[in-house]
C-alpha cells in the first residue's frame, strides 16, 4: 500500500493538538428543512470522498517516532463511520444545538481512522443541521471551508461534483515561496536558539533585517497581559454564536469610515472582549490575538492534496478604548501595518521547520508561540448566495477555529448570504457564560452603526478595492475575502 509523507507545515499542525486543545476546525450547516440523510451521505461520497484523497487516507506516524508521519489508504474505509446521525434533544432550539456541538468539539478523533466526522443533527427546530469536524492537519481552516462548501450547490436541483472540486491544480508560488530562501538561515538559527537559549541569541536574531524580526516577534514575544482569558483552559467547551448582521450595515460603516469589514467586526470583538474582562474584574489595556493570515493565491482551484498554506500573526486589540470610533480606527491602522509586514510568510516558514523537529521541542515551540496570545480570531468568507446542500438550502453557516498551546478562545468570523456571524468557542472554565461575551458585541456592532451608519457613503478606499467579489465566487472556488484581497484568514 502506497503511503505519501506529510508536509512539514501538515505534520506541525498534527502534533499540536492537545486534550485541553484538540486541532480541529468544526463547521455548521442550518437547513429549515429536514434533509435526507442517504443523500447526505450519497453528496459527501461524491464530493468530499472521491476528490480529495485526504478524507479516505489515515495518518501514519514514523517508526520510532523519527521523521514526518505519512498519509496511508484506509484500507477498510466505510463511510457509516465517519457521517453520524444523531437527534437533537428536545426542544431543538438553538440552545440544544449549543449544547449539542460543545459536547461533541471537544471528543477526540480515532487516530486509526482518516481524521474527520460529521453528524447529520435531526430535530432542529422544523429542520436539520451538519456538523462537520475536520483535522487541521487536513488543511487550513479557509481551504476546509471551501471543501465544506464544494459540498453545497447554487440551485436545490443540482446533481453531480461541481467542477472546481474536482479540478487538479498544484499550488502556484505564493508569498511564503518566495521569501523562502532568506529565511532558512534565521529560522534554522531561532529553533536552535529555542533549545540553548541565552540573552545574546535573542539580540542577534532582533538585529538582522525585517523577515527575521518577525521570527523574533513570533518566536520571543513575551506573555500576554495577566487576564481570566490568559489562563490555562480546560478540556470542556462552550460554543455558541451571534445574530447575522446585515452585510450592508458593515459596508455602510466601513465606507463612512474607511475600515475594512474586518476592521469593524474585530473593532467591535475587541470591545465585548473588554467589556467581559471589567465584568470578570479582569482588566487589562490591550490583549493579544493571533491571526491566520491565507498565504495561498486568491483564484486558486482546490488541489486534491489540499494541504496547510497560512502563516500566523500578532495583532494587540485595543480593549479600553472607550470610544467605539476611537477603537475602530486604531484597529484599522494596526490591520493595515500587519498586511504590509512579512510576519505571515515567516510564520509559515517556521512552522514549517517546526512540524520537523522532535515532538518535546515541537510542544515548547508551541507553548512559546501561544502564552504571547489570549485569543485567535479568523475570517472565513462563505458564499454571498445561498446555497443548498443535498437538495436544500443551507440557512446559516458557521464555524469555530481550534486555538491551539494554551490559548483558551477562539472567534470565527463568517460571511454568508449578505450577513456576516461571529462564531464563538471557549474554554469553560475560562468563559462560563459566552452569551455574555455576544450580548457585547451586539452592543457594540450598533454603537458603531449609530457613529457611522448613517453617514453618507464615500469612494472605496483602494485596500477595499477587493470587498465587491463577494464569496459567491467560492462556488467557482475562487474564495475571495469579505474584506479585501489581504483577507484574514
Amino acid at each position: 500500500m502506497s503511503r505519501h509523507q506529510m508536509s512539514p507545515a501538515d505534520a506541525a499542525w498534527l502534533h499540536m493538538g492537545r486534550p485541553t486543545n484538540p486541532m480541529i476546525v468544526n463547521g455548521l450547516l442550518r437547513f429549515a428543512r429536514p434533509v435526507d440523510y442517504n443523500r447526505a451521505k450519497d453528496t459527501i461520497r461524491e464530493r468530499l470522498i472521491k476528490p480529495f484523497p485526504r478524507f479516505r487516507q489515515r495518518v501514519i506516524e514514523p517508526t520510532l517516532g523519527v521523521g514526518r508521519p505519512s498519509w496511508e489508504d484506509d484500507a477498510v474505509f466505510d463511510l457509516d463511520l465517519h457521517v453520524h446521525r444523531v437527534a437533537l434533544p428536545a426542544p431543538g432550539d438553538d440552545a440544544a444545538l449549543r449544547q449539542l456541538a460543545s459536547e461533541r468539539v471537544v471528543r477526540p478523533l480515532d487516530a486509526a481512522r482518516p481524521l474527520w466526522e460529521m453528524y447529520l443533527v435531526e430535530g432542529y427546530g422544523s429542520g436539520a443541521a451538519l456538523l462537520a469536524r475536520m483535522h487541521h492537519c487536513i488543511a487550513d481552516g479557509i481551504t476546509l471551508a471551501r471543501v465544506l462548501l464544494s459540498l453545497t450547490d447554487e440551485q436545490p436541483s443540482a446533481e453531480g461534483p461541481p467542477p472546481h472540486a474536482m479540478t487538479a491544480h498544484r499550488a502556484r508560488a505564493g508569498p511564503a515561496a518566495a521569501t523562502a530562501h532568506l529565511l532558512d538561515g534565521a529560522l534554522h538559527e531561532g529553533l536552535e536558539m529555542l533549545t540553548h537559549p541565552a540573552a545574546e541569541t535573542r539580540q542577534v536574531v532582533q538585529g538582522v533585517d525585517a523577515n527575521a524580526r518577525a521570527l523574533a516577534k513570533l518566536l520571543f514575544t513575551g506573555p500576554d497581559a495577566h487576564t481570566v482569558l490568559s489562563e490555562a483552559p480546560g478540556v470542556a467547551r462552550c460554543l455558541t454564536w451571534c445574530e447575522p448582521v446585515p452585510l450592508e450595515e458593515i459596508k455602510a460603516i466601513g465606507h463612512a469610515s474607511g475600515s475594512t469589514v474586518n476592521d469593524i467586526v474585530v473593532a467591535a470583538m475587541s470591545g465585548a472582549l473588554g467589556s467581559y474582562l471589567a465584568h470578570r474584574a479582569s482588566p487589562a489595556q490591550e490583549i493579544r490575538a493571533m491571526i491566520p493570515v491565507n498565504l495561498r493565491p486568491l483564484d486558486e482551484p482546490l488541489s486534491p492534496e489540499l494541504g496547510n498554506r497560512f502563516g500566523l500573526v500578532e495583532l494587540t486589540l485595543p480593549i479600553a478604548l472607550a470610544d467605539p470610533g476611537e477603537r475602530l480606527a486604531e484597529v484599522h491602522r494596526r490591520m493595515d501595518k500587519i498586511k504590509h509586514s512579512p510576519e505571515g510568510p515567516v510564520s509559515y516558514r517556521a512552522l514549517g521547520l517546526v512540524g520537523l523537529t522532535p515532538a518535546l521541542v515541537e510542544s515548547r515551540i508551541v507553548d512559546l508561540i501561544s502564552q504571547a496570545e489570549s485569543v485567535v480570531i479568523t475570517n472565513v468568507p462563505g458564499p454571498g448566495r445561498p446555497v443548498y446542500f443535498a437538495g436544500v438550502k443551507v440557512t446559516g453557516l458557521l464555524a469555530w477555529v481550534p486555538t491551539g498551546g494554551s490559548i483558551g478562545i477562539g472567534v470565527s468570523i463568517i460571511s454568508y448570504d449578505g450577513a456576516v456571524t461571529v462564531g464563538l468557542q471557549a474554554a469553560a472554565n475560562i468563559v462560563a457564560d459566552p452569551e455574555r461575551i455576544v450580548r457585547a458585541f451586539a452592543r457594540e456592532m450598533r454603537a458603531l452603526k449609530r457613529l457611522h451608519g448613517g453617514t453618507r457613503r464615500r469612494a472605496r478606499p483602494p485596500a477595499q478595492a477587493g470587498s465587491r467579489r463577494t464569496a459567491a465566487g467560492a462556488r467557482r472556488g475562487d474564495h475571495r475575502g469579505t474584506a479585501d484581497r489581504a483577507n484574514l484568514t
